[in-house]
């Protein structure tokens, strides 16, 4: 009991006191730092939201994209807060913290040079999410390769192309990427007609197909307006070629094309417009001449005789 006693007198409580109170002040301000940064953040978040219902982005995946912005900018929020906490409470303890800062430094130099792919990826994966470039259900061409985004992570983006295979694209070997869908879509259609058409009855044809497309219940909600005829692009071998464009809501492009096409088709038949395919006849020397030329031969071959 003495010897409790003893060790209670030795005891330097002025000192405790003091060091009690600044990690009370330490752990205060802190706290006060961490609300801080959860007001900076959710408000940031808002300006995320009403950015991309201006630009109308869809919810869902407005509401996705902008948690997984937020979600990171709090772990390293706080992660570099609390962290910074912990050094002050360590200098307050008396221990010296520039070693530990050194081999820190150290220590962070050498993973930096190992894993400087990684960190790279990292990096270019925030910047394609906080500038929206594409969207989980895009369609997108990434260093030429096209599919439908399925994941975009902070280090890959995967795709899925018409044929189901998957492509994983770490975000720092992106050279380009081409989206596809974002905000509206096109569909760029090449028409060929015969030479012998009148190009102005084909277009006149081609517009009355695409208000009847437009009038459509089903179709007409997916365009954003009467298909634009250009008019005519250029000469080809056996073709007038006529290029126009039908704006549509994402990713929908396709789906009208194909109809348009279809009635196209069939108006063209019943307007007896022509839509030319290229002919080519093959010669395999004398023993396969053409049939009309071996009869003329044949009834020349017959007169001669006769005569």
């Amino acid at each position: 009991m003495a010897l409790f006693y003893e060790v209670l007198q030795d005891i330097n409580w002025q000192v405790i006191f003091k060091t009690g109170i600044h990690f009370f002040i330490i752990l205060t301000c802190g706290w006060l730092a961490m609300k801080a940064l959860r007001k900076l953040i959710a408000r940031l978040e808002r300006q995320l939201i009403q950015k991309g219902l201006a630009e109308g982005e869809p919810p869902s995946e407005s509401e996705k994209r902008i948690d997984t912005i937020v979600r990171l900018l709090k772990q390293a929020a706080f992660l570099a807060l609390w962290l910074v906490v912990g050094l002050i409470f360590l200098k307050e303890l008396g221990v010296e913290i520039g070693p530990i800062l050194a081999s820190a430094g150290i220590l962070g130099l050498a993973v930096g040079f190992g894993g400087q792919n990684l960190v790279r990826d990292i990096i270019s994966g925030i910047f394609i999410i906080l500038e929206n470039q594409i969207r989980v259900g895009d369609v997108a061409v990434v260093n030429g390769t096209g599919g439908l985004v399925e994941r975009i992570n902070f280090r890959t983006i995967v795709l899925r192309d018409l044929g189901g295979v998957v492509h994983i694209f770490p975000n720092g070997s992106v050279e380009t990427l081409s989206n596809l869908t974002k905000e509206w879509s096109a569909y760029v259609f090449d028409i060929g007609v015969a030479y012998k058409e009148k190009t102005d009855r084909v277009i006149e044809v081609m517009q009355q197909v695409g208000q009847g497309l437009l009038e459509d219940p089903v179709y007409g909600k997916l365009m954003l307006g009467p298909p634009e005829i250009f008019g005519v692009d250029k000469f080809d071998d056996s073709a007038v070629v006529i290029k126009g464009r039908i704006k549509t809501r994402p990713i929908r492009q396709w789906e009208v094309g194909r109809e348009y096409l279809r009635r196209i088709k069939l108006a063209f038949d019943e307007n007896d417009i022509e839509i030319p395919f290229p002919h080519r006849t093959l010669y395999m020397g004398e023993q396969n001449r053409p049939l009309d030329l071996r009869m003329v031969e044949k009834l020349h071959g017959e007169s001669v005789d006769a005569g």
